[in-house]
Order: structure tokens, then sequence, then C-alpha cells
């Protein structure tokens, strides 16, 4: 962050100075909301939450050096207060970026492939220049004003991924770090139940390309269609990739290996190179096109491209994590979150590691479906089955349609198993594995089906 006087960052804020605190007091950063994490010269942000209320961390923060707190309320320590803690942080956000003329902010959406994307892009643009990019899925209006916050005088790239529960949601991210370039991957039916169906989702993702101006840059995925509509959206110019014969960056030649990690030849208008990615499953080559066309309209060469993708590994965690096991079990993590689009890429993706051999998948609901959640899990259902898995197992009431559709596939004879919670995935997996064998652990995030594919990723380890 920027050093701002506590004066200063009351008057963007129209926050009042409360307790024992000096208006000249420099904040240097970090801004954080988790008092654990400040530090000399930092500002804690104190939020409610549904177990614990920010505030009562307050003197924690300043203990540790926290310059002063922005809360809601009085803390008894130095303290600026505002009505609304989120508000007052995208309004001090905005301000940086206002602060930071030659900052570049390149913006991220789509139903899925935000993160993936959102790393690949940061790897790349790395090596053009100092780039600041969320950790792991810090898309909201927390994460969000938060990852701007730590933009400094030296920062040249600063990466937004952009989510949105709601009509508007990404257009305010857009207008606290206005983005003059932005890729839309794929319009899908993550959070259908809160958008009316796959209509309202893509009119959500299209606030991003509207938000660009005239001298920016609009990357659309040429493969979706409700994407490369979005064209119509912009004032932007459009950049499109994808494996569609007309996009301006596509993927050719495309195979996997036994890993289900996939190479193929980067095609543009400046000529084509190889990339071989170190990412499982298919559905990272748009993810790669888009983070390629991001780097390449900012100015970086096509081999620098190809070889800066074929050496990036995984950046945030539980993301088609592979883990293989001395006795030779590979368990494959992919339990941060879960989309019908997202379960189909990974069960996909599972088929092609077991190539024949004995695969199971543990699999969590799929929250925020709405009235199709239902119909939903029954396709992934069916897609699990006819990937030809050894067992498939249901974890919880609300994931039961999945074993509802995998019988429905015809000649299909694995195992179908439900059973109640985590610890019971656990112990039915690892009664069932052999060596050799590959078990994929998939959910919506809510349900925490990552202490799943830990537990089987170090069997014998309590942590």
């Amino acid at each position: 962050m920027i050093p701002l006087t506590v004066a200063r960052i009351a008057a963007i804020t129209g926050a009042a100075l409360d307790g024992p605190v000096d208006p000249d007091a420099l904040v240097t950063g970090p801004v954080v909301i988790d008092s654990r994490q400040a530090a000399p010269g930092a500002l804690f942000a104190a939020l409610p939450g549904s177990r614990v209320d920010g505030h009562d961390f307050a003197a924690a923060a300043v203990a540790a050096g926290a310059v002063a707190t922005l809360g809601s309320r009085p803390t008894g320590g130095p303290a600026l207060i505002v009505p609304d803690v989120p508000a007052a942080l995208a309004a001090l956000a905005r301000a940086v970026v206002d602060l930071l003329p030659d900052l570049v902010v390149v913006g991220i959406t789509g139903s899925a492939g935000k993160t993936t994307t959102k790393d690949l892009t940061a790897h790349l643009l790395a090596t053009l220049g100092p780039t600041v990019a969320p950790p792991n899925s810090f898309n909201n209006e927390i994460g969000h004003p938060l990852t701007v916050l730590r933009a400094d005088a030296g920062t040249r790239y600063l990466i937004s991924e952009l989510s949105a529960r709601g009509p508007g949601h990404i257009a305010a991210l857009c207008r606290i770090a206005p983005p003059r370039l932005g890729a839309v991957l794929c319009v899908g039916n993550a959070h259908a139940g809160e958008f009316g169906g796959q209509q309202g989702i893509a009119a959500a993702k299209s606030e991003l390309p509207a938000a660009l101006p005239a001298d920016g840059v609009a990357l659309l995925n040429a493969d979706d269609p409700l994407v490369a509509a979005m064209a119509a959206r912009t004032a932007a110019r459009v950049v499109t990739f994808g494996r569609s014969a007309g996009a301006d960056l596509r993927a050719q030649d495309v195979s996997l290996d036994r890993l289900s990690r996939p190479r193929f030849r980067l095609v543009t208008t400046r000529g084509s190179a190889q990339v071989e990615l170190r990412l499982h499953g298919e559905h990272n080559v748009t993810n790669a096109l888009a983070a390629a066309g991001l780097a390449a309209e900012l100015g970086m060469d096509l081999p620098e491209i190809a070889a800066r993708l074929s050496e990036a590994t995984a950046g945030s965690k539980w993301r088609m994590e592979v883990t293989q096991r001395p006795d030779g079990v590979v368990v494959v993590n992919d339990a941060y979150n879960a989309s019908p689009e997202a379960m189909t890429a990974a069960l996909t993706a599972l088929g092609v590691m077991a190539a024949g051999g004995r695969a199971y998948a543990v699999l969590g609901p799929m929250t925020e479906l709405g009235e199709r959640s239902a119909e939903f899990h029954e396709q992934a259902g069916v897609v699990a089955a006819r990937t030809g898995l050894t067992g498939i197992i249901a974890v919880g009431e609300a994931a039961a349609p999945i074993l509802t559709g995998a019988k429905s596939v015809p000649g299909y004879a694995g195992e179908l198993l439900a059973v109640p919670d985590a610890d019971a995935a656990v112990a039915a997996v690892t009664e069932r594995l052999r060596p050799g064998d590959i078990v994929l652990v998939k959910a919506s995030r809510v349900i925490g089906l990552e202490t799943v594919a830990l537990a089987l990723a170090r069997p014998g380890d309590a942590s």
C-alpha cells in the first residue's frame, strides 16, 4: 500500500477519529481483516462475522503494530469509525488506484477457471514488471479491495479476479479498480439459483467488458456463444481466444498425457509455439489461452509466453491438486469449489488419468443451483458413470441425485455409495483403495471436502 496518514484515510472514507489516534500517524500497510496478520504500519479492518466480530480483536491488532482500526464502533484503541466498513475499504482502494496513474488493471471473470487464469496471468506478467494478484479466490467485495490495497508506487500490473452473486456486483468491483484489459472465460451455471439461469449469469459477466474503456482490450472466449456475444457490450477492442478456427489466439493439436496434462500448439496472428502445461485437465487449455492473450496484449512475445506457461504450476490450493502416494495411489484434490461445468471437467480429467484402470470419485453437493439443483447433480452422475469409474461416493443428502443419475446410465456396473459426511467418506474410500488407484474429491467449498482429500493423500497423518 502507498503510505497514507490516518487523517488522509479518514478524509477518503468519511471516518470519524476515535480513541488515542494520531491524525499524522502513517499507515504503510498492509490492510488486514485478520488480527494475526497485523504488522507495524498496518490498518486493521474490523468486520462482523457469523461466528466472531473483528472489533473484538482490535486490541490484538494494535498490539501487533497496527496504527489503527477501521471499524463501525469504538474499540477502546485508535480507530477510524465508519458506518460501513466494506464501503470504506472500497473507497480507500479506489483512492489508491487513482494515486497510481501508471498502474495497469487486468480483470478476469467467468463461471469457472477464474482463479487458475489469474494465477497463470500473474506468472506471465511478473516477468514484465511488479505484479499484484489476489491470493486464492479474493474476488468479492472484501477480497477485491484488500488486493487492490497491496499495490504501491512500484506496482506495474494489478490483476483482479471478479466474482458475482448478483447483478451489479462485477460492475461495482470494476468501479473500485477500473480495468483496462478484461477476459471473460465462460458462462456456466455456477450460482444459477442467484441469477435465474444462464442469461442472467451472462448479463452479470458482461459487466466486465462493459466497464472497459475505448482504448482497452476485451478478451472473449470464442468457443462460448454467450461470451462471444459480449463483443456488443464493450467499447474496447475485442480479441478472441479458444479452439474455434476463427479465434485470434487458438489452441491446435491438443493432446493429454497420462496425468491429463494438456499439450497444444498456441497459434496467433504473429506465429505459433508449443505449450506443455503442468496443470491437470483439458479445461485448462482455455485458461492458458486467456492468460496468453492478456500477456500478449501487454507486450510479451510468443516464445516467452509459451515457455512461461509450460513451467507454471498450480498457484492456488485444492484445484486439481495431484498427489501420488508411496503405494501408487493418486489423489486429485479439486475440492475448492464446484459448478456443473467444473464438475464435468474434473470427471473428464479423472477418466483420462484412469486410462481404463480403477478410479473413484468422492463427490459432494454443488450449491446455489436453484430449482435445477437436482437436475445438475443427476447430470454429474451421468458424466461420472460414463467415465467408467470403479465407484462413485456421494457425500451428504444433497449429493444423492448424483447416484440417481449414475444409475440411469445403461450398463454401468460401478459401485454406488451414499455416505453422510466427510469422515464416512474417508473410511469408505480407504477400505476400497488399492495400489495404483486414482481418487477424485470434488464439491462446493462450503462442504469442506478438502479434509477428505488431505486425509487420503496423507493416510495416518492426523493433521
